[in-house]
């Protein structure tokens, strides 16, 4: 049954009082214009018990925005929404169309800071780029649409993005964007298939990018951490305080600390960053639930810059270090021809201090 305005409704009760679903929550296509987001086809959420979001078709159907009541959940860049043709992808050109979001997919074959690889084949011949390709991968084959199923009306967007080069990968990412009347939650389901004939180096990771005002001084992150270990020098002098978030810095240097996680038995576990005194201490959080036999690991993103005021909470398959590198530590992931691999994720409001609670127990009881 949905749960809007506070009650619980059955489909029946609710179509005697519409005329139309999209009183309620929809979901509908739209293109954006201007600038260098023209082009760019997107899809826009609306639950019904608050949440709202765009997924960005173009851009592998990642999420761009995202608020709750209003209210912002993510940082977004001083680039905005661009268009996938303006992507530069040697070096830190990745940077250029970073629009930031609640969601940018990193990968399929590789992911992290620029570096050589000389065992990559020609995908490597003249290094990789930072964090990959597959966020400048436009849909194929989308399909929006909404249905009850039961008591519950459902609403969704699905496609499918080709990562692909002529003597090289030929990797395909299914991702299906759902979600529910009345829910404050996103359910993301990735299926990645080798659709090549030969062994293909695969990584992932999932960007998401919290933002002002659920990101705020004061701000703390719920992690099950089983071990943190600092990506650099600068990071490492702070590992102390990796809990904490603070306030606007200048001249702020960006902090990156690999979680390895804890979980229950199944494999399943909660991260969260919970902003307790927001509103007059109501509090607001988002907690991102995934499996860590498939995703084992999380980057955390500090960086309390002046303009870049942001951080990532980001479960992905490798720490984050060059592919050679991770690849000698067996962490990069080897499709065979025909493989495929599933994700499913799924992003969750926190509205107030009770629900705060209740994620940092369940949190506490995997460490």
């Amino acid at each position: 049954m949905a749960k809007v305005f506070g009650r619980q409704y059955t489909k029946q009760q609710l179509l005697e009082k519409i005329g139309n679903i999209d009183q309620l929550a929809e979901v509908q296509r739209v293109s954006l214009r201007g600038g260098k987001r023209e082009g760019c086809e997107a899809v826009l959420f609306r639950t019904g018990g608050g949440l709202s979001f765009t997924a960005v078709a173009n851009r592998a159907l990642d999420i761009s925005r995202a608020d709750y009541k209003g209210i912002s959940l993510c940082w977004r860049s001083p680039i905005g929404e661009v268009h996938p043709s303006y992507f530069e992808p040697p070096g830190f050109g990745w940077l250029r169309s970073f629009a930031g979001g609640l969601l940018v997919t990193c990968g399929l074959t590789w992911f992290g800071h620029p570096h050589q690889d000389p065992e990559g084949g020609m995908e490597a011949e003249e290094g990789l780029g930072l964090h990959g390709r597959i966020s400048h991968v436009p849909a194929e084959n989308l399909y929006v649409d909404g249905a009850w199923q039961g008591d519950d009306y459902v609403m969704w967007a699905q496609a499918k993005m080709r990562e692909a080069m002529v003597f090289g990968p030929n990797l395909v990412l299914n991702r299906k964007i759902s979600t529910k009347l009345g829910e404050n939650k996103i359910w993301i389901q990735d299926v990645v298939t080798n659709e090549g004939f030969a062994e293909q180096d695969h990584m992932l990771l999932y960007h998401a990018n919290l933002g002002f005002p659920l990101l705020d001084e004061g701000g703390e992150y719920l992690i099950p951490s089983a071990e943190v270990i600092p990506h650099n020098e600068f990071a490492e002098q702070f590992v102390d305080q990796w809990r904490q978030f603070p306030a606007p810095q200048t001249g702020q240097e960006e902090m990156v600390y690999c979680h390895r996680l804890a979980g229950q038995s199944d494999g399943t576990t909660y991260v969260a960053f919970a902003n307790r005194h927001f509103n007059h201490d109501q509090g607001l959080g988002l907690y991102i639930k995934f499996n860590i036999e498939i995703l084992p690991w999380m980057l955390q993103w500090k960086m309390p810059g002046i303009n870049h005021y942001v951080t990532g909470m980001e479960p992905c398959t490798a720490t984050g270090h060059t592919r050679p590198a991770e690849r000698e530590a067996g962490r990069v992931i080897s499709l065979a021809p025909g493989q495929q691999r599933t994700y499913d994720l799924e992003f969750g409001v926190l509205s107030n201090q009770q629900e705060i609670d209740e994620i940092e127990q369940l949190i506490n009881g995997l460490t």
